[in-house]
C-alpha cells in the first residue's frame, strides 16, 4: 500500500494499489476470499504492504477482520486468492517450506492466554517459538532476556506464571513471544480490546516504539480507530467481508470517502 506509480492498479474503492518494482513486497494479498459452509465471509480483498510499514484493518464485529488475519498467517487456506510473503504464495509452499518461513511471521492474539500456557513459567512460553531454530540453550536464554527487556519487563519475570501478571503485562509477554524469532511481520488481532484504557495507551506506545526501533511490519486488526490512526501508515476498512475503503490511514480516518467509514467515525464523535 504505497503511493501511485506506473503499473499500479486501482482497487475501485479509494487510493490505488501499487505493484512495486524490484524486490517483492513483504506481504501481498490478491483477490482473497473465504467461505464457511455456504456463507461467504470475505470477498476479493487485495492490498500490498511494503517492509517496515503498518496496516490497520478496521470494521465492526463480523466484518471479516479476524478471518483476514488468520488467512494472512496461513492458519487457514482461502477459498480463493493468494497470500504471498516476500513474493511466495504461502498456500502453495510445502509444509517444510512454510515451517522454515514461519519464524519471520508471528501473531499477537486478543487474549494473551492464547499464547501463554497457564501451566508453564512464562519464560518457557516466550521462547517456545525458538525450539525450531538452530540455537543453543545459552542463545535462547540470551534472547529471552532481550525480548523481556524490549517490552519493559525484568528478566526475573521469566520465572513466574501467567496468572501472576496483570492483563497489560500478559499482553507484553505475548508481544515478547512474537518478537523472540526476530520476525519481519507481526499480525496483531485486537491487541488492545481486552485492556483498560490506561493500559491500552501503554501497549499502543510499545507497539509503535518496537515498529520504529526494530523495523517490523505490522497488520493490526482493530475496531479502535484512534489506535489505528496513531499506529498505522495505511488503513483498510471492511464491511460485511468486503473492502469498502483503503489508503493512507491519515486520509482514510481524516477525510473518509465511503459513507460506512464516515459512519464509523461519526459514532466516535
Amino acid at each position: 500500500m504505497t503511493s501511485s506509480a506506473p503499473g499500479s492498479k486501482s482497487d475501485g474503492r479509494g487510493d490505488p494499489l501499487v505493484s512495486p518494482t524490484g524486490a517483492p513486497p513483504l506481504l501481498q494479498v490478491e483477490g482473497l476470499g473465504q467461505r464457511y459452509g455456504g456463507r461467504t465471509v470475505l470477498r476479493d480483498i487485495a492490498f500490498t504492504l511494503p517492509a517496515g510499514e503498518s496496516l490497520g484493518v478496521i470494521g465492526e464485529s463480523g466484518a471479516g477482520k479476524s478471518t483476514l488475519a488468520r488467512l494472512v498467517m496461513a492458519l487457514e487456506r482461502p477459498h480463493q486468492g493468494r497470500v504471498s510473503w516476500s513474493g511466495e504464495d504461502v498456500n502453495a509452499m510445502s509444509a517444510a517450506a512454510r515451517r522454515a518461513l514461519r519464524p519471520r511471521v508471528q501473531m499477537v492474539f486478543q487474549d494473551p492466554y492464547g499464547s501463554l500456557d497457564p501451566r508453564w513459567r512464562v519464560g518457557r512460553s516466550v521462547i517456545e517459538p525458538l525450539a525450531a531454530l538452530p540455537m543453543s540453550e545459552a542463545q535462547r536464554r540470551e534472547r529471552l532476556a532481550e525480548v523481556l527487556a524490549a517490552v519493559g519487563l525484568e528478566a526475573d519475570a521469566a520465572l513466574r506464571y501467567p496468572h501472576q501478571f496483570s492483563g497489560g503485562q500478559r499482553q507484553r509477554l505475548a508481544i515478547a513471544r512474537a518478537l523472540s524469532t526476530r520476525p519481519r511481520l507481526i499480525v496483531a488481532d485486537e491487541p488492545l480490546s481486552a485492556l483498560d484504557v490506561s493500559v491500552q495507551a501503554q501497549i499502543l506506545a510499545l507497539l509503535r516504539d518496537l515498529q520504529r526501533r526494530e523495523g517490523i511490519s505490522l497488520v493490526v486488526v482493530s475496531h479502535d480507530l484512534p489506535a489505528i490512526e496513531v499506529l498505522c501508515d495505511h488503513a483498510l476498512v471492511l464491511r460485511g467481508g468486503e473492502a469498502v475503503e483503503q489508503g493512507p490511514a491519515a486520509r482514510v480516518l481524516g477525510e473518509p470517502r465511503h459513507p460506512y467509514t464516515q459512519d464509523l467515525l461519526a459514532a466516535l464523535a
